[in-house]
């Protein structure tokens, strides 16, 4: 995308003695466009692109997205959603008993299931979620490594309501080892690029979970033994609490998660601060009227330096999961997790039962890190400036995925049960990488779960890690509801450049925030 010129730079004036002023006038528009273009991108840009998630993260995108979302069920879908539900920037393990994934599931790392017992892991659809599904044909589970389904377990992709499929691929960088079962017509596709689009995704991810982490807080903590209460302000949209402890009662047990003081409609952030922090809830039923059920499409959980996070308990557990540490691992082991999952690292998927994730959105305004402009050195205004070039991104394509008619026959999911006893998962399971933290900055430790039984947090974390940048792929795929996270930011800059030139023509000052 090129920056428009305005003007017609080609044409004198008649009259000889207007010729000074005309240069002048140029030489102050070249001028500006020079330090405009030498202006770091950063300048323009806000870190992260919060506020909200941009596609293919976030909200629901595609033609088929529910009005309403409904709570967790087995009936007809009730839609269908283009963006990502799980995302992981290393490896997804499932073990214990977990049974479920539902929505389009993007692992970087490679894909193992090793269920204590065997049996089957449903991708893609579910027997019991919010029944919103991905879009036919498209890819509902990419990995960019090798999918390994140990001896006794299978991997099932797809399934049907009373009104036809819902059928899927599989795009994979590496290998396929056991059993997979892909509901006709949804494919197996070899592809060593599978992941390359989703590698921006990735920086997304940690700058957002990062960025999120830094923001200042705007409500306050108590944590008892028997509850946490989040405590707002009651005015701000964007209401900000950060923990440095456990949200679980001093011997670890589960405890309830209280609201208080929240406007109608604001974006609720839990950053959980620390190395090693743990969730522990009853708290969640995904029933309407329940509180954290009413609040889940505008409720994020962050975990912007872990480097092993857990949920544990016996709920629907309600709201979207954020962690940006590529070397962390977050353990999941809920019955229910109904939210988006995005993950930097690794996931472990676990449970004592039919441990699910459902597909929810998320569409809530998360809080955002300008960066103020700071241009390189420009050259004076003159008569003949010397602009300094500034390169334009040229993203790649990626690929697009196109079913072929390769059925393969396969049961449909059936609903499984979510017992309420709280489970005992194991953090480091035999199919899984230990993982490498990233040697950081932490806001601050996670003190022991004995500690004192009530506290309250101060109203700012300290800052978090740098961001870990990954090198960026393709461009990511289309899902219908507009470019890439770089493109608007492009675009902006674009825009800002020519707002900057009308200001100064106009010998007038302002600011675009």
């Amino acid at each position: 995308m090129g920056q428009g010129r305005t003007g017609t730079p080609g044409h004198r004036s008649t009259a000889t003695r207007r010729a000074p002023a005309t240069g002048r006038r140029r030489a102050v528009r070249v001028a500006v466009a020079t330090a405009v273009a030498a202006l770091p991108m950063a300048a323009v840009l806000s870190v992260g692109t919060a506020a909200p998630l941009a596609p293919p993260l976030g909200a629901c995108t595609g033609p088929n997205c529910p009005a309403t979302w409904p709570g967790p069920n087995n009936g007809d879908f009730t839609g269908r959603d283009a963006s990502i539900n799980v995302f992981t920037g290393g490896n997804y393990t499932v073990n214990g008993r977990a049974a479920e994934a539902e929505g389009k599931i993007v692992t970087l790392g490679k894909l193992t299931v090793d269920k204590n017992g065997g049996g089957v892991y449903n991708m893609g659809v579910v027997g019991v979620g919010s029944r919103v599904v991905p879009p036919n044909g498209s890819d509902f589970v990419t990995t960019g490594g090798n999918v390994d389904v140990v001896t006794g377990n299978s991997i099932l992709i797809g399934g049907s309501d009373s009104h036809g499929p819902a059928f899927g691929n599989l795009r994979h960088a590496g290998s396929v080892t056991g059993t997979v079962s892909i509901d006709p017509t949804g494919e197996s596709i070899q592809d060593p690029n599978a992941a390359a689009p989703y590698q921006t995704v990735l920086t997304q991810i940690e700058e957002v979970s990062d960025c999120v982490g830094r923001a200042a807080a705007t409500g306050t903590v108590d944590v008892s033994s028997s509850q946490a209460t989040f405590t707002g302000d009651g005015t701000s949209m964007k209401q900000v609490f950060n923990v440095s402890q456990n949200l679980a009662s001093p011997t670890g047990g589960q405890i309830g998660l209280v609201f208080n003081n929240i406007p109608a409609g604001a974006t609720v952030v839990v950053n959980m601060l620390g190395d090693s922090p743990i969730i522990n809830t009853y708290t969640g039923s995904g029933l309407a009227g329940d509180q954290t059920t009413d609040m889940r499409s505008k409720l994020m959980y962050n975990f912007p330096t872990a480097t092993n996070a857990q949920i544990l308990g016996s709920a629907q557990f309600q709201g979207s999961v954020l962690a940006g540490n590529p070397g962390g691992t977050m353990t999941l082991a809920q019955p229910g997790v109904n939210g988006r999952v995005y993950l930097a690292g690794n996931l472990i998927h676990t449970g004592t039962g039919g441990y699910e994730i459902h597909s929810y959105p998320f569409d809530g305004d998360l809080p955002e890190c300008k960066v103020s402009p700071s241009p390189s050195p420009s050259s004076s205004p003159s008569e003949s400036p010397s602009p300094s070039s500034s390169p334009s991104p040229s993203p790649s394509s990626s690929p697009s995925p196109s079913p072929s008619s390769s059925p393969s026959s396969s049961p449909s999911p059936s609903p499984s049960s979510s017992p309420s006893s709280s489970p005992s998962p194991s953090s480091s399971p035999s199919s899984s990488p230990s993982p490498s933290p990233s040697p950081s900055t932490s806001p601050s430790s996670s003190p022991s779960a004995s500690e004192s039984t009530s506290t309250s947090t101060s109203s700012a974390p300290a800052p978090g890690p740098s961001s870990h940048h990954h090198g960026g792929g393709g461009e990511l795929p289309s899902t219908g509801a507009g470019n890439t996270p770089m493109i608007f930011g492009l675009a902006g800059a674009g825009l800002l450049a020519l707002g900057g030139l009308a200001v100064l023509a106009a010998r007038r000052r302002g600011r675009h925030s």
